[in-house]
């Protein structure tokens, strides 16, 4: 299993952040100088309001407490495993090889800690292929008897502690829980060689599992944190001493320090959610049950036929949320539901209940084929952290006279079975079936449900049955009592469900079923389907708008949107600006099938197809290490903090690795520091991991005892240095690859990239004359008086500040994409792209930017130029603030 590319954009969020980190050394700096960069700096205003991000919030005293805000069904586990990887790549303080992974329920620890240790599973997988097998996971009852964890392998391997928040309480009322805190005779050995001392907490024993913990300073993974925000979890996470606590969770509580997000648009385009939500109120609790079957019924027959096609078993089940028996009188508690539904004939082994007291789907593996449940009746045990995919219907059969209170559990249906589009349109979608009299708090417990889950009140549909006649003694005792049916006694009858037969024996076939299928059903899944195509249209024409989702999502703040001025919507219809395209061939074997002949096709260029052919082992591996020296900062124990901070711990733990490493035979030391210093290289795509593996054996092949201990000590700095070596030789490889390309004419530009019609900018510059837009993206004082010395001349028609981070107008080629600063368009159709520079930025960067930028205006032809402009400085093929204004006076 791999990441979707919304994944990937939150580990490279996490990365750019822990090299904030490295660069600033606190983290409240690290986090202020992120989102500075990004949204500009935090400036509250008269109003109550502010501009920026709010600053870090140090909720966990000597950590660094970041979090990741990701809707249900959004993948957090998997995007927690691949996490580990980046922070032990980038994180230079603490042990980030050992790692708490806090859960807030028991339900919810089985589950984790039996994905995690599946070796078959995708969680287990990924972190293998990540850590080179190098990967132990501990429950509690086996960290308490000291089972396969010794002092060697905290360096060794990655460790994963998993425990559920009460576990680790110190005043917790379970005797079990408080043995976390007791002397331990499995940890003697961690005495001298693990635990520090300085950080036993008072009145306890060295070796309390407690202490061990806190002595290995660890990463903690905080799943579902918005459990974790009680002064008792506070003081729980403090107790654990963690160098760095992520929390994931797709409603961050206002003290979250969120540094990425996942917009919610993105897990509907990539069909990891059940969307919309087809909600019908029906007038009595036996139509609800009537529909649920005969829905259920006909849903599995659909898995079964696309089965046939695609291979994937999906057994769709209902949950029946049950009235809570809180009077003893309500005829739908969960245990009446049951006997109700054995008297259908249904199955018993197709029955569950799991409310408080009452677990019978502990063990049981749902999405197995093996596995008889279709129908699990539930209160609100299945609030959070019960994941089944295969669960499509909630059907609530709560008093008809209370809004349902659906919104506890609304997201245990909205996950996608196998993560892709079905063929059926039916079995894209989950269903929330109802008999309120007060529908329309019902369907605002909808909304709350769907906001919990990180989505919005866009991502369903909802009808009501028509009213029903009453009869002329009902309105009499409604005109006399008010609504008699809210005070009518419940009785066996009105759960009773007519016309249908669930003969276990018996086949059934979508033909005889829809034959037969009650009226109100026919009319629920037709109306299914044309919202469903609706809504999928919806989606796949809604672009990804980060900015926005940003504003609301995150900040919480109303985006403001910027239109084109209406002077200029004519020209803007008409423009089209180019980029360079690739010429590819197609394979021979598929051509004639799919491209109708056609011998090639052409796709927008990336740097990394410029890089086909590149073969790193072939290349110089003479890397200058002369610069790097030794740098370990060790600061002593934090009297006031009760911590170690940086450098001490960091020492501990790199002097078992050192002591493992050089216990071994020379080519096997060579192997393991290879190992370490790949591990932490990051994304090297597209080079292949065995390439990078024997790249970097070869510059290590000569090390003796004494490097080893410093590749070791200082691994960051060698990790930087080889990093960029080979950052080099890809840049000159693709330099030279990209120049044959055009020389070739496989390189080649096209005019396909339009502006939009609106923007959405994460802040905003003062209104300057001819602009596009009704205000522009934010310009610091050079831009700004350059651009409106440019503006001022008769010859410029309008003028646009470039977005970028994905947004705006892009060169691409050899290097990663360029986003010029303006796009200058003037009354003889001519389009100008202008890079702005400060004086201290003439570098290598910029004389590649420069290069590229030089290399468009030539292929892109008359109606097209490119200049990088300084502001004062005389650089070779560059401009300055003055001399480029006679140049754009004449174009």
């Amino acid at each position: 299993m791999e990441l979707k590319p919304y994944q990937q954009k939150v580990i490279k969020d996490l990365e750019l952040f822990l090299q904030y980190l490295q660069e600033k050394d606190k983290p409240s700096a690290a986090y202020n100088s992120f989102w500075e960069d990004k949204v500009g700096p935090y400036s509250p205003q008269i109003d109550g309001s502010f501009k920026g991000m709010r600053p870090y919030k140090d909720n966990v005293t000597g950590a660094t407490h970041i979090a990741i805000k990701v809707p249900t069904a959004g993948g957090k586990t998997f995007i927690a495993c691949n996490a580990l990887h980046t922070i032990n790549k980038h994180m230079s303080r603490g042990n980030p090889k050992a790692v708490i992974w806090l859960v807030p329920w028991s339900n919810l620890l089985q589950q984790t800690y039996n994905n995690l240790s599946n070796p078959s599973h995708p969680y287990r997988e990924k972190l293998n292929t990540l850590f080179n097998g190098r990967v132990e996971v501990y429950d509690k009852e086996s960290l308490l008897q000291g089972a396969n964890f010794n002092p060697s392998s905290v360096a060794e391997q990655l460790n994963i502690f998993v425990f559920n928040f009460s576990s680790l309480r110190i005043n917790s009322r379970k005797k079990d829980d408080r043995k976390v805190y007791q002397e331990n005779g499995a940890y003697e050995s961690f005495r001298e060689s693990v635990i520090d001392k300085n950080l036993v907490l008072p009145d306890t024993d060295e070796t309390a599992l407690i202490n061990v913990i806190r002595s290995l300073n660890p990463v903690v993974i905080v799943d579902e944190s918005h459990n974790a925000e009680s002064d008792l979890s506070v003081e729980m996470l403090n107790n654990l001493n963690p160098s760095l606590v992520l929390d994931l969770t797709a409603t961050p509580k206002s003290n979250s320090n969120i540094i990425s997000f996942v917009n919610a648009i993105e897990l509907k385009k990539e069909h990891m959610v059940k969307l919309p939500v087809v909600v019908y109120n029906h007038n009595r609790k036996e139509e609800v049950i009537t529909s649920a079957l005969h829905l259920q019924r006909k849903l599995e027959l659909h898995a079964q036929e696309e089965e046939k096609v695609t291979g994937r078993y999906i057994r769709p089940i209902i949950l029946f949320q049950a009235q809570s028996n809180i009077k003893g009188k309500n005829n739908t508690t969960f245990q009446k539901i049951k006997d109700n539904l054995v008297k259908l004939r249904i199955p018993e082994e197709q029955i569950k209940i799991k409310v408080s007291g009452i677990d019978e789907l502990k063990d049981i593996d749902l999405t197995s084929r093996n596995c008889p449940v279709r129908y699990i009746i539930t209160v609100n045990a299945l609030k959070e952290g019960w994941d089944c995919p295969n669960a499509y219907i909630l059907a609530s059969l709560a008093d008809k006279s209370s809004p349902v209170e659906v919104e506890q559990i609304l997201g245990r249906v909205l996950r996608q079975p196998y993560v892709t589009k079905h063929q059926n349109a039916l079995l894209n979608l989950s269903f929330v079936l109802t008999a309120s009299a007060k529908f329309n708090e019902t369907l605002d417990n909808i909304v709350e449900g769907l906001q919990e889950s990180g989505f919005s009140r866009d991502d369903y549909y909802a009808e009501e049955a028509p009213e029903e006649e009453k009869t002329e003694n009902e309105v009499l005792q409604e005109d006399l009592f008010g609504d008699s049916t809210h005070n009518k006694p419940v009785s066996d009858d009105d759960f009773a469900v007519s016309d249908i037969t669930f003969d276990p024996d018996e086949k059934v076939t979508l033909e005889s079923l829809e034959q037969n299928q009650p009226e109100i059903v026919s009319y629920i899944t037709g109306k299914a389907k044309t919202e469903g195509k609706a809504f999928e249209t919806i989606v796949k024409n809604t672009e990804v708008d980060d900015d926005t989702a940003l504003m609301t999502q995150v900040m919480g703040k109303k985006p403001k949107t910027y239109k084109v001025i209406d002077q200029y919507k004519e020209v803007l219809s008409n423009l089209k600006l180019p980029q360079f395209y690739l010429k590819q061939e197609h394979d021979s074997d598929v051509q004639s099938v799919l491209f109708e002949e056609a011998a090639s096709y052409d796709t927008l260029l990336q740097k990394e197809k410029l890089l086909t052919g590149f073969n790193l082992t072939a290349q110089d591996s003479n890397v200058n290490f002369d610069e790097i020296t030794a740098d370990i900062r060790t600061i002593d124990f934090n009297e006031e903090k009760k911590s170690v901070e940086v450098g001490k711990m960091q020492t501990r733990t790199k002097s078992i690795l050192l002591e493992n490493i050089l216990a071994k035979p020379k080519a096997s030391q060579i192997k393991d520091v290879t190992y370490h210093i790949v591990s932490r290289l990051g994304d090297m795509y597209p080079i292949p991991e065995q390439d990078l593996q024997a790249y970097v054996s070869r510059i290590f092949n000569s090390l003796e005892k004494q490097q080893i201990q410093d590749v070791i000590t200082n691994d960051i700095n060698y990790v930087r240095s080889i990093r960029d070596h080979i950052n080099n030789l890809t840049s000159e490889y693709s330099k030279i690859q990209f120049k044959h390309g055009i020389a070739i004419r496989q390189i080649f530009t096209d005019t396909r990239f339009e502006l939009p019609e609106s923007i959405t900018p994460l802040r905003t510059s003062t209104s300057i004359a001819k602009s596009l837009y009704q205000l522009e993206g934010h310009m610091n004082n050079f831009e700004r008086d350059m651009i409106t010395d440019i503006q001022s001349m008769n010859n410029v028609l309008f003028w646009h500040r470039n977005l970028d981070r994905g947004k705006g107008f892009f060169l691409n080629g050899f290097s990663s994409n360029h986003y010029p600063d303006f796009i200058v368009y003037t009354k003889s159709d001519h389009v100008i792209l202008i890079e702005t520079k400060g004086d201290d930025r003439d570098n290598d960067d910029s004389r590649d930017k420069n290069r590229l930028g030089q290399a468009w205006d030539k292929a892109a032809g008359n109606q097209f130029s490119y200049f990088m402009v300084f502001q004062t400085k005389e650089v070779e093929d560059c401009y300055t603030a003055k001399s480029i204004i006679g140049v754009v006076k004449n174009l």
